[in-house]
């Protein structure tokens, strides 16, 4: 993410950048368990991770997401990063961490999540501050609100 577009300044950007931070921090701490051969422990952090992406999802699909799609400049970048929000959540409703096989692809997709972030911190994140209006952002925040039911967003500097 970079430091100068100004998206950490808008609320909403910035509570999905700081969740992208949570998922991956707990995606590296599951792999981290695997390597000292903490499988529960790796189970547990997946687990966590999984729990923050799926409200995450939730809200980006249902709010920002659904706003920009309306272009279909924007559709064209959002459906794919749908897909791979599928395509995640099915590995990780199935994962057995006893299978090297899914140990690996753990690893896999953790790395796979580092460019879908960016894909979206790099790209949408900063094509919004331009493209949509005061409308626009009020629907994007009521998707996040409704993914995250008594939370409210972080506050910024004052």
């Amino acid at each position: 993410m970079c430091q100068y577009c100004g998206c950490r300044d808008m609320p909403l950007l910035r509570d999905y950048i700081a969740e992208h931070e949570r998922a991956v921090d707990h995606g590296r701490e599951a792999v981290r368990a695997m390597d000292r051969g903490e499988l529960d422990e790796a189970g547990q952090r997946l687990a966590a991770m999984f729990e923050e992406l799926r409200s995450h999802w939730q809200g980006e699909e249902n709010g920002l997401f659904a706003v920009m799609h309306r272009d279909q400049l924007y559709a064209e970048h959002i459906d794919p990063l749908v897909a791979e929000h599928r395509e995640l959540a099915a590995f990780l409703e199935v994962v057995d961490l006893s299978d090297p096989g899914d140990r690996q692809r753990v690893r896999d997709e953790i790395e796979e999540l580092y460019v879908h972030i960016a894909k979206e911190e790099d790209g949408l994140f900063p094509a919004s501050l331009t493209a949509l209006d005061g409308a626009d952002w009020d629907a994007a925040m009521t998707g996040w609100h409704e993914a995250h039911p008594g939370r409210d967003m972080i506050q910024g500097e004052r």
